[in-house]
């Protein structure tokens, strides 16, 4: 760490604190060269992977605009708001968890499908018609059958 009152390296800590409220450590430092005191903040940062969509062009999470897909679907379902935003804290936590700096949206929309199964069928063939491109009645029908399935634990 290089001292912010004459720019040396040479410096050591006195004192470390952790404070679980802001996920963050304190750190009192002294420098060797001008005996000079000074405290240093460490905080973890979660960056959320960039999307890309599939024309290649890039753009950043938002999880309100993901949050609005998702009530689209949902619209007029006995599925509480908890419960929603349960899900888009997983959805964050696996992308968070890839450790990529850029995810296909694709793989969004297959995260997006899969929590809305375990909230609500229905909701999920809404999203599924849209997010596949339904054409066919017999789209819809493959959606049913895949949402009657058992599943596997």
């Amino acid at each position: 760490m290089r001292c912010p009152f004459c720019s040396s390296e040479d410096t050591q800590v006195l004192d470390t604190r952790s404070n679980p409220d802001t996920n963050s450590i304190r750190r009192r430092r002294k420098c060797a060269s001008c005996d000079k005191r000074f405290t240093t903040y460490e905080k973890v940062e979660l960056r959320m992977p960039r999307l890309v969509k599939k024309d290649g062009s890039r753009t950043d999470f938002e999880r309100d605009k993901l949050a609005g897909s998702m009530m689209v679907a949902l619209r007029k379902r006995q599925v509480s708001t908890d419960k929603v935003d349960a899900a888009l804290d997983r959805i964050e936590e696996k992308l968070r968890g890839t450790g990529e700096r850029e995810v296909p949206t694709a793989k969004v929309g297959e995260l997006v499908m899969r929590e809305l199964s375990k909230l609500d069928k229905v909701a999920y063939i809404r999203f599924a018609s849209v997010y596949r491109s339904f054409d066919t009645p017999d789209d819809f029908r493959e959606a049913v059958l895949e949402v009657k399935k058992p599943r596997r634990k």
